[in-house]
């Protein structure tokens, strides 16, 4: 957006002003791809990160945030130089899961697009880019759109909508908006299926910071097997308490799972909390394998491209058990059935006893961001899209 008097040749001249909307914060140790994106911007002009979806209800479902509640409401400033706001709500709305409570959700998800904190209206206003993440960040694009309809607007598709199983009027309100946007950048060309957008919908998969290999020294192991989880999306215990008694010679290192330890985990089981992102490396480097124990019956095939942490295992060469529907063609991932536990005691026996993998080349953080902000110049985002919607 051209400031009030700017040409056109000095606002090309100065650093564009980038808003990232999230329910993420970039504040916290955990890192997703949409952290490494927000860093990336920061590089290449000045840039905010507004977190939503945080209330008092977050206290229930141990949102990773608690940490900066006493910051909510309040504009900080990260080392990094990203502005960030944490906003507050007394509630936030959410997906009840029950049909009958529909139109109170359409109400809450309406009255909360509506009122947004001034701060939030002015960042948009104020920005030239402004990239939304998938989730409850949706419900401020249309604001975006006329509050600053010369801004570029992206949506980043770290999940799929159906994964994270958001609320009707969230999905109903992305099919509407979606031909809005400038650009939908996919982390998986398998989530096109469910984008109603049209020629704006490309596929940009994460990144991999170049500086990881210089990361995770010294081990933070001791002697032994050891094998790592890390995050908490669709985390399974079950898996580790299985694998815990089945192979008591490995010590399995669960990071971040948000889930506290599970009554059933034998000794050889050792929980973490939120890690920094640095430390968590050297949990994953040293590792003999890697485990991302998803819980569904219905894995969602995208995580094949876009789960973090199987990236991270990839790099460092490490064999990984996953789910069947992530393998995903790679030979170092080793596949279970959730909730078989003779299928995941013969995934996690197969890959103690593979060796570790060959790297790869990856695209680094700032190709990523090169593709999430302007992925029509790029031959490798096309992908084959015949028809949007449901």
């Amino acid at each position: 957006m051209h400031a009030p008097g700017e040409t056109a040749v000095a606002a090309a001249a100065r650093r564009p002003n980038h808003l990232v909307l999230s329910a993420h914060d970039y504040r916290t140790p955990r890192r997703a791809n949409i952290h490494f994106i927000a860093r990336e911007l920061a590089r290449r002009g000045p840039t905010r990160f507004f977190s939503l979806r945080y209330s008092r209800l977050s206290r229930w479902k141990g949102d990773a945030r608690l940490v900066l509640d006493e910051q909510a409401n309040r504009v900080g400033r990260h080392e990094d130089g990203v502005e960030c706001y944490l906003w507050r709500s007394l509630v936030h709305p959410f997906n009840s899961r029950r049909r009958w409570a529909r139109p109170l959700e359409d109400a809450m998800f309406g009255w909360y697009a509506r009122h947004p904190p001034p701060v939030l209206r002015r960042w948009i206003a104020e920005a030239d880019v402004i990239v939304f993440e998938s989730g409850t960040a949706i419900a401020f694009i249309e604001l975006a759109r006329r509050l600053n309809p010369a801004a570029r607007l992206v949506y980043r598709a770290s999940d799929a909508l159906s994964a994270i199983d958001v609320a009707a009027w969230i999905t109903r309100t992305f099919d509407r908006v979606a031909p809005m946007l400038d650009a939908i950048a996919l982390v998986s060309p398998a989530m096109a299926g469910e984008i109603a957008g049209a020629g704006n919908v490309f596929h940009v998969g994460h990144g991999i910071d170049p500086g990881l290999a210089e990361l995770g020294d010294p081990s933070p192991y001791g002697e032994g097997i050891h094998a790592v989880s890390v995050g908490s999306m669709l985390f399974d215990p079950r898996v580790f308490v299985a694998a815990g008694r089945a192979f008591p010679q490995v010590t399995f290192h669960v990071i971040g799972s948000g889930m506290g330890r599970h009554p059933d985990y034998g000794d050889n089981v050792v929980v973490h909390g939120e890690m920094a992102h640095a430390q968590t490396i050297g949990y994953i480097r040293h590792a003999r394998i890697g485990i991302a124990p998803y819980a569904s019956p219905q894995v969602p095939a995208y995580l094949a491209d876009s789960s973090m942490k199987l990236l991270q295992y990839e790099f460092f060469g490490l064999p990984a058990v996953c789910p069947h529907a992530v393998v995903g063609g790679r030979g170092s991932r080793h596949g279970y059935t959730p909730g078989d536990a003779d299928s995941l005691l013969a995934a996690v026996a197969h890959a103690l006893e593979a060796p570790r993998a060959p790297a790869r080349r990856w695209l680094d953080w700032a190709q990523t961001t090169d593709r999430v902000l302007d992925p029509a110049r790029f031959p490798d985002t096309r992908i084959a899209v015949a028809e949007h919607g449901r």
